[in-house]
């Protein structure tokens, strides 16, 4: 009978050393002659000329292990999930990112470690034999078995060759849990990177046997699951650990043991069945050169199929890309559980016609049109001033005198007027935010809401003093080159009016001669002139008062879309620029990579002066989309390296489907 004994070595590993056991039934005196004979043979002095004779050997054949390198695409992975979270940690909690976090500790720390070596754990549940099939694959009855449960209590390891101690530091096995294989006289070179682990029962009674399991599963780099007839189907297996890793297909082994125990065909039925549960856990199967989980059938206790396990273990670590295919299914696995609050529902963004209507609701509340209007009548005055009669205007000076205190009638009217213009511009800063968070994920659409709100605090103040300092119609609106002319007429209309009265006072009082035609003719003329002129002056003042008061009401209207769009659709920008920049790297994450093509998904841009034109036929968009088919475009000019300052806010676009 061989026993087992570690002896660790200078790589931090142990070695079993195999002890010849005494025959049961020797006496004690030969047992004593024998000890005494074999610390002769093998005593100090020898033991330390064996020593010094194989240390240089050992020396010139053990290479330190090198770390692991990552191919290209999932470096850029890597990176773009580190990107992503910097930018997310100001718009989500801890608990979103934390697999994230953790998928990126683990691939560096696994980065600095042996690329020669694939650590393999062995699990099962409890009697399903993995102990077993551990020893099997060893060679040597190392990790301990029978009928006694649970029999494994903390993980086991196997090492094939030297310097992957690290890897088991890692794994918090001890020195004196780490083990060495039976090298036979031909040893597999295949095997050399095999580091092997047997773990608890993951349905052990034990608390800590199951968080042995837990911990080491996020840990490995590829996992063999011994399942026996009986237990194959448990749900325990399949809810809590097979299909939540159903993305590790390609580093998974799923192993039907103690085949042994069925008769005749039932191995294969059981096996195809096994089969089937994997397949409805959303786990790839391996078949006919696919990638995807090894399904094998095998008895560790008779050895059947233990040999074509061993070749695919062989031939799974030679390829020596374990460790990254775990690390890049990590990512996949994180990528799906951040697609909630990074995947939009639909088409974001803000609209032209959403935009249109935020003018509008802002112009409305500043009065833009009734400044308008009375910009327009404020020319029609003036207008009339200059053209019209001098007789007509003291009648409305008389008039302006005698209901000069009737202005004072409608002192509350300002105060109601005021509070439905707040009203308005606070529904439409709502209304603006709830369009520009349509579609996007709880956590950006919050931070839009929000945006939007702050900069919606002091926006009725502010359109107030717009509305006093700048868009109000001037005392005095320009003149056109007529009214000289106007004037100069209708001062002659007033001298014919003016003369012709005094020479026919004169003729009264009996200075001048009597001739009442002349006079009359001349107060006649002035008369019907002078309206005449009044009138055609007021005609032609239609025009230039309408153009006037329309250039007024634009003013306006652009001042007012101007002041909402600095404090209000700016940070709306923002915070949509924010989102397009973590979409962009959530695209890398997944490992669709940005392509120009005729921007069939972009949007226009969200702010720019009002109104804003452009549909983004012109932007660049991505031109593929993860598993649910959204896609993220870019406006023409924008790069994901450049952080974008809010002087580009405005050629922001951002699309959904």
């Amino acid at each position: 009978m061989t026993a087992v004994t570690a002896v660790t070595d200078h790589t931090g590993g142990q070695e079993p050393v195999p002890v010849t056991e005494s025959p049961q039934g020797a006496e004690p005196a030969e047992q004593a002659v024998e000890s005494e004979e074999s610390a002769w043979d093998d005593g100090l002095i020898a033991r330390r000329f064996v020593a010094e004779e194989e240390r240089p050997a050992r020396e010139e054949t053990y290479q330190p292990p090198r770390g692991l390198v990552y191919d290209a695409p999932l470096r850029a992975r890597l990176d773009a999930l580190r990107e992503l979270v910097g930018l997310s940690r100001t718009r989500l909690d801890g608990a979103t990112l934390a697999e994230a976090g953790r998928v990126l500790d683990q691939a560096a720390a696994r980065r600095g470690l042996s690329e020669r070596h694939t650590v393999v754990a062995v699990a099962g549940a409890t009697g399903s034999g993995k102990s077993t099939l551990f020893n099997a694959l060893a060679g040597v009855p190392i990790s301990d078995t029978g009928v006694r449960r649970p029999t494994t209590a903390a993980p086991l390891a196997c090492s094939w060759s030297d310097g992957a101690a690290s890897l088991l530091d890692r794994l918090n096995i001890p020195g004196r849990l780490r083990r060495r294989p039976l090298q036979g006289p031909d040893p597999d070179p295949r095997m050399a990177g095999l580091v092997l682990i047997d773990l608890p029962d993951h349905d052990s009674a034990a608390v800590e046997h199951r968080e042995h399991v837990d911990r080491m599963l996020t840990l490995v780099d590829a996992v063999i699951w011994v399942v026996d007839p009986e237990k194959y189907a448990d749900a325990v297996l399949h809810e809590r650990y097979l299909r939540p890793l159903a993305g590790h297909a390609e580093v998974t082994f799923v192993v039907l043991n103690q085949t042994d125990r069925l008769p005749g065909d039932s191995a294969d039925l059981v096996l195809d069945d096994l089969r089937r549960l994997l397949d409805e856990d959303g786990i790839a199967l391996g078949e006919h050169g696919e990638p995807g989980a090894t399904v094998l059938s095998l008895s560790a206790l008779t050895g059947e199929g233990v040999g074509e396990l061993r070749d695919a273990l062989g031939q799974f670590v030679a390829e020596k890309g374990a460790a990254a295919r775990r690390i890049a299914a990590d990512l996949d696995t994180a990528a799906r559980q951040l697609k909630p609050v990074y995947a939009p529902g639909r088409r974001v963004g803000l609209s032209e016609r959403a935009r249109e209507e935020f003018a509008d609701r802002l112009s409305e509340a500043v009065g833009a049109g009734a400044a308008g209007e009375a910009a327009e009548r404020a020319w029609r005055r003036s207008a009339g001033k200059a053209c019209g009669t001098p007789w007509l205007r003291l009648w409305r000076w008389y008039e302006a005198q005698r209901t000069g205190p009737v202005s004072v009638q409608a002192d509350s009217a300002p105060v109601d007027e005021e509070a439905t213009a707040r009203q308005r511009v606070e529904q439409a800063v709502r209304t603006v935010g709830d369009e520009a968070a349509a579609g996007l994920p709880a956590p950006w659409a919050q931070a839009v809401r929000d945006a939007s709100a702050r900069g919606g605090e002091g926006l009725p103040e502010a359109l107030d003093e717009l509305a006093v300092s700048a868009a109000l119609p001037a005392r005095r609106p320009p003149r056109p080159g007529w009214w000289p002319m106007a004037v100069l007429v209708q001062a002659t209309m007033t001298l014919l009016q003016v003369v012709g009265g005094l020479w026919l006072f004169g003729q009264v009082v009996g200075v001048a001669e009597p001739n009442l035609t002349a006079p009359v003719l001349l107060m006649v003329a002035g008369i019907v002139g002078g309206p005449l002129v009044e009138w055609a002056c007021r005609m032609a003042a239609r025009g230039p008062a309408r153009r006037y008061g329309q250039d007024a009401e634009r003013k306006l209207r652009e001042a007012a879309a101007a002041c909402g769009r600095q404090r209000v659709l700016d940070p709306v920008a923002a915070e949509l620029l924010r989102y397009r920049e973590v979409r962009e790297q959530y695209m890398r994450v997944l490992g669709v990579v940005p392509s120009v093509g005729s921007g069939s998904g972009a949007l226009g841009p969200v702010t720019g002066s009002f109104p804003v034109g452009g549909s983004g036929s012109s932007g660049d968009s991505f031109g593929a989309g993860d598993s649910s088919g959204v896609g993220v475009g870019v406006g023409a000019g924008d790069s994901l390296g450049a952080r974008a300052s809010l002087g580009r806010v405005t050629e922001l676009s951002t699309t959904g489907r």
